[in-house]
């Protein structure tokens, strides 16, 4: 199979860009069973999407930026020592593809303007400046300033962070440059330029559904949603009754989540360093159950044995993006008395090697 046009070929952005769908699946199954053996006869079939669905997904991407003067502004992703640009990837949005194309012809020069990343978060968009001093607002010409209101975005954001690299934000240094600080997903959630949103919406509420129907919360059980973002799990379970807490990191993040799920108590911070306000909060009779999406690197060990020995919820939903670390964290929970029921795989990322799987478990004896 060639390569979709737009699909630069010395990107290392999808490593599936050259596979058919079915041979894409089959590998992200082969994947999931050797990673996940233990739990192997458990493992549902990938829930995935089909035909165009599997291009032009990504609304959420961060790009490195480089100028010269023979080629302008480009944006793409580094591949050793060389910036491969990705104007039309074909993985990208309509609305980021418009962006960037829109940002190479109007942004100011590289010696008047120096731009490291643009991260695009949906209908937000952030040019990030490795400089603590803001340019001279008057490129962005009312005639540009309606070309963005056209192309579907919402927000443009200056982030001024001189130390950017690894960690892309900081605390300080945020001026909106034009729109609206704020925006609704689809699932009708206010999130701003900082947000994580899982990708594909359909597949995101299949997930979400099978958890919901899993955990089961009524009135009078008390659900912990450890990582919760901007809330999206938060509004289901406070709509069917439960006491609900969640832990969140990000500042932005709580600031929506508390917007969008105003009956849930949310906490900000490491959800490691939360654990003495979870004790707190955790009534001492009633059924409890935890709902969990931590990044990559799986669940803190102390929130682990947090959950394993002291809240002990009858039921658990774990999303990972991770199987290495859902596999780690599932022998820790198996080993503390807890039986993997199902482990359903969905493919947010098609045409790459990424998979995110659902873990269900219940508590034994």
């Amino acid at each position: 199979m060639s390569p979709p046009a737009g699909c630069e070929i010395r990107c290392p952005g999808c490593s599936h860009r050259t596979l058919s769908a079915t041979d894409s699946e089959v590998q992200k199954a082969d994947w999931l069973r050797r990673r996940l053996a233990p739990w192997a006869d458990r493992l549902q079939p990938l829930r995935t999407v089909a035909g165009a669905a599997r291009w032009g997904y990504r609304r959420k991407v961060c790009l490195s930026a480089i100028w010269s003067e023979t080629a302008g502004w480009q944006f793409g992703l580094w591949r050793r020592e060389e910036l491969i640009p990705i104007p039309d990837c074909p993985v990208h949005a309509e609305r980021v593809r418009v962006l960037v194309r829109w940002l190479m012809w109007a942004l100011p020069p590289g010696p008047l303007f120096p731009l490291a990343f643009l991260v695009q978060s949906n209908a937000q968009a952030t040019l990030i400046l490795k400089t603590h001093r803001a340019p001279d607002p008057g490129w962005l010409n009312e005639a540009q300033r309606a070309e963005l209101a056209a192309s579907g975005l919402e927000g443009l954001w200056l982030h001024l962070h001189p130390a950017a690299g690894r960690r892309l934000f900081a605390r300080n240094g945020w001026l909106l440059l034009w729109g609206q600080p704020r925006s609704r997903d689809a699932f009708g959630l206010i999130y701003g330029p900082t947000a994580f949103q899982q990708l594909i919406p359909e597949l995101y509420r299949q997930a979400l559904a099978a958890a919901e129907e899993f955990l089961a919360p009524e009135p009078g059980d008390s659900l912990a949603d450890l990582y919760c973002g901007i809330g999206a799990g938060l509004v289901r379970w406070t709509r069917r009754g439960a006491r609900v807490i969640g832990v969140e990191l990000g500042g932005e993040a709580v600031e929506c989540a508390r917007s969008n799920a105003p009956d849930a108590a949310i906490l900000r911070g490491k959800c490691a360093d939360r654990i003495p306000q979870l004790r707190d909060w955790t009534p001492a009779t009633g059924i409890r159950l935890l709902y969990v999406n931590p990044p990559r690197t799986g669940l803190e060990p102390e929130v682990l044995a947090w959950a394993a020995a002291e809240f002990r919820p009858g039921r658990l939903a774990y999303l990972s993006c991770s199987a290495g670390t859902l596999s780690r964290d599932l022998r820790a929970l198996t080993a503390a008395g807890y039986a993997v029921e199902a482990l359903i795989p969905y493919d947010f990322f098609p045409q790459t090697h990424h998979v995110e799987t659902l873990a269900l478990l219940r508590r034994t004896g």
